[in-house]
């Protein structure tokens, strides 16, 4: 049985005052930490503001955390934690900080649809986002981590996400690798991110396969008269025996079958 949440409108409240600022404070962390990853020749000064925009940062997402749990009524707290699961990595590893930026992508009016074309563009969106992001953030933090150590292949911005794709795609070809237990650990989320894209890649993609099929497959059956019984076919009517090549089947379909199609 589903877990039914509770109503939680001081939470709701909460969140709607702060997605702006917090998609701001997401925006400059992605600044401030890709400049003092990528520019190693920082003056002093510069160099120590981005870390207090960094550390700003992390106490804001933890406190923000915080304040929405405890905001949640008491039986469905551990729910949102175990719901939202970008929002608690963000507080406690770096790397997914930069995810919070996305959350504005919930407020567009045709990604808030509910037929089937508006969904499969909001996962396809989500996907590729957070797929870009993902990739860029662990090459930054490997790079971070990685550059200045003893017999590191990864010393460059290059190399670094060079590495992160060939291993988000699993492919691997052994030519980069991290020689750190950080980057070890940082290639290990790179790795489980991987099989989660290629499978929301793949299930979106049998998604979409599989409602055309649909769509042609009903319209090759014999059409019904206006009293709803089928209609007697004509031998030029009458169904090819054994199944519709998928290409016919493909081809038929229309370009997107779900677009008027409410849920």
């Amino acid at each position: 049985m589903a877990h039914r949440s509770a109503p939680a409108p001081r939470r709701h409240g909460w969140e709607q005052r702060t997605t702006v600022p917090l998609f701001a404070l997401g925006v400059a962390f992605i600044i401030a930490y890709s400049v003092l990853v990528l520019v190693q020749d920082l003056p002093p000064e510069v160099r120590l503001w981005l870390m207090v925009i960094l550390g700003i940062t992390w106490v804001v997402f933890i406190v923000d955390l915080v304040v929405r749990v405890s905001l949640t009524p008491h039986g469905d707290k551990w729910h949102f934690i175990g719901t939202h699961p970008i929002d608690v990595l963000s507080a406690l590893l770096p790397v997914f900080r930069a995810f919070r930026v996305l959350v504005l992508l919930r407020e567009v009016p045709y990604l808030q649809r509910k037929s089937g074309a508006a969904v499969r563009t909001n996962i396809v969106i989500y996907a590729i986002c957070y797929s870009v992001l993902f990739i860029y953030f662990i090459s930054l933090a490997t790079l971070s981590v990685e550059r200045d150590a003893p017999g590191a292949s990864i010393t460059s911005f290059g190399e670094a996400l060079w590495w992160a794709v060939v291993t988000v795609a699993t492919v691997g070809y052994g030519d980069a690798y991290p020689v750190t237990v950080p980057g070890r650990l940082y290639a290990v989320l790179l790795m489980a991110g991987g099989v989660a894209i290629v499978g929301t890649a793949s299930a979106t993609i049998i998604s979409l396969i599989n409602e055309r099929i649909g769509l042609v497959r009903i319209s090759h059956e014999a059409p019904v008269t206006a009293s709803g019984a089928p209609s007697a076919a004509t031998p030029a009517e009458e169904p090819v025996g054994g199944p519709i090549p998928m290409a016919d089947l493909l081809a038929d379909a229309p370009d997107d079958p779900l677009t008027d199609r409410e849920t």
